[in-house]
């Protein structure tokens, strides 16, 4: 299950729920992907197709947002428990 979190322009943030525990947001464009851990501290963890500019500028989005990627992330978990 991959629950979309927020979009903005040609980016859609989301996660898997499944894939592992520790929280994490994946962003998907026409362009490219990359996923950013938020725990202990937002972490580029891997990407492909977008600039460094573009990576600085998704990662100031989700450092932005990183609360309501949290919350999102700890409703769905508790919804898909019960």
């Amino acid at each position: 299950m991959s629950p979309t979190v927020f979009k903005i322009g040609n980016y859609r943030f989301h996660f898997f729920s499944k894939e592992e525990n520790r929280i994490h947001v994946h962003i998907i464009s026409p362009e490219g992907e990359a996923k950013f851990w938020l725990e202990p501290t937002t972490a580029l963890v891997n990407y492909s197709g977008f600039s460094s500019k573009q990576l600085n500028s998704l990662q100031k989005i989700v450092e932005r947002r990183k609360n309501e990627i949290i919350k999102k992330w700890k409703e769905h978990l508790k919804a898909r428990n019960n």
